[in-house]
């Protein structure tokens, strides 16, 4: 049969089309089920509380589950690991956190290169944190705490949290910015086992999370001496940075969501994009103000630069100060 020529011009236009119609109909429908947000550390924590108000957004905007999965143990790779190992389908997604730029240089026998091995979706937030000490510590302002401690060297003790931790390394670059020697003890449970023995003066300074120490400060069991952000933190507005009377020094944790090394673009744009019109949000900008942190838009390769810096600055510190994993 031979057909007229414009039906057989759209049939074979149709035809040509036919190849590609599967994967774009699959880029069109991202996710068609499930999607796995695995988180590093146990529940409670600013991760997986940042991890369950992304995950309720983008269940929302993009009509399916996304389901947090905690994974802790091994300092994060545990969980850092299912991520670089599963089918790069966007099905399985990263909350990642400092801990792995840390980890890079703190581990010498990785199975898997966190750079090279995943890829970097979107940013979401930095959380500073406030160097606050004892009230029974002779010191009020930064100059003054460096001044105590050079009068007494190896007589601080610093609550390090858990060895090569934010909070430990954050303590650790002050050290060797101000040149005092102060002894770092850490924590195996973390930084919710030591706030209590800065409390009590068996610790006399901590560089803690904002969302654990706000309450404490405000109720005048500890005293803030600065933020180690950049910037003024609107939590507390008339605390100065470390960088006033250290310039340079900035310490602060990062949170976004990576993926398995070979994720389609189109799934990391879609998210991209996604998240960050969450962090648009006023509603989801204030409930970071909350959690002490500020909002990071940008693109994937934004965060990627961002986990390449972060990830060369932490490792002169671990090797500078010596640090070794529990």
């Amino acid at each position: 049969m031979k057909l007229p020529r414009r039906s057989f011009l759209h049939l074979a236009a149709a035809g040509a089309a036919l190849p590609f119609a599967p994967h774009v109909a699959r880029a069109q429908a991202y996710p068609t089920r499930p999607v796995r947000l695995i988180v590093t550390l146990s529940p409670g924590g600013a991760p997986d509380i940042i991890a369950r108000l992304i995950g309720q957004w983008l269940s929302e905007r993009l009509g399916q589950p996304i389901i947090v999965d905690n994974r802790p143990g091994g300092n994060g790779n545990i969980g850092t690991e299912v991520v670089v190992r599963a089918p790069p389908d966007g099905y399985t997604l990263l909350m990642a956190i400092s801990s792995n730029a840390i980890n890079t240089a703190l581990y010498e026998n990785l199975s898997f290169n966190f750079i090279r091995d995943t890829a970097p979706v979107a940013s979401i937030a930095s959380t500073p944190f406030i160097m606050e000490v004892n009230p029974a510590v002779p010191a009020k302002t930064v100059p003054e705490l460096i001044a105590y401690a050079k009068s007494h060297p190896g007589k601080i003790n610093m609550a390090a949290s858990t060895p090569g931790s934010p909070v430990h390394v954050a303590g650790e670059l002050f050290k060797m910015m101000a040149g005092v020697d102060m002894i770092a003890v850490p924590y195996r449970g973390g930084e919710g086992a030591a706030l209590p023995d800065l409390i009590s003066g068996q610790m006399q300074v901590m560089f803690g999370a904002m969302a654990s120490s706000l309450g404490y400060i405000r109720g005048g069991q500890l005293r803030a001496l600065a933020v180690t952000s950049a910037t003024h933190q609107e939590a507390l507005p008339d605390i100065p940075t470390v960088g006033e009377f250290l310039p340079g020094y900035e310490a602060s944790t990062f949170h976004g969501f990576g993926a398995p090394r070979n994720t389609p673009a189109v799934i990391v744009d879609t998210l991209n994009k996604e998240i960050n019109l969450a962090l648009a949000d006023p509603k989801i900008v204030a409930r970071f103000a909350e959690l002490g942190g500020v909002v990071l838009p940008g693109s994937p390769a934004d965060f990627g630069k961002l986990i390449a810096d972060e990830t060369e600055k932490w490792a002169k510190v671990v090797r500078d100060a010596n640090i070794k994993p529990e």
